[in-house]
């Protein structure tokens, strides 16, 4: 099973659960495919978008669970 963690790449998720995309989507982050996306982490996204990321990585992981 693929494991998220804080330290994941955001291209990685989408490469191997896109079923995660959605979730960006919902704290506004649009440009999942930009070039920010394959060298940022979720930590950083959610840094910059006010989220807490330990609480992001849990949904993440609980989609990806199905």
């Amino acid at each position: 099973m693929f494991e998220i963690t804080k330290d994941t790449i955001i291209a990685e998720i989408v490469q191997n659960a896109p079923q995660c995309a959605e979730m960006f989507l919902a704290i506004g982050m649009h440009c999942m495919g930009c070039a920010f996306a394959t060298g940022e982490t979720v930590e950083q996204a959610c840094a910059e978008y006010g989220v807490n990321v330990d609480e992001f990585v849990a949904k993440l992981n609980a989609a990806v669970a199905g």
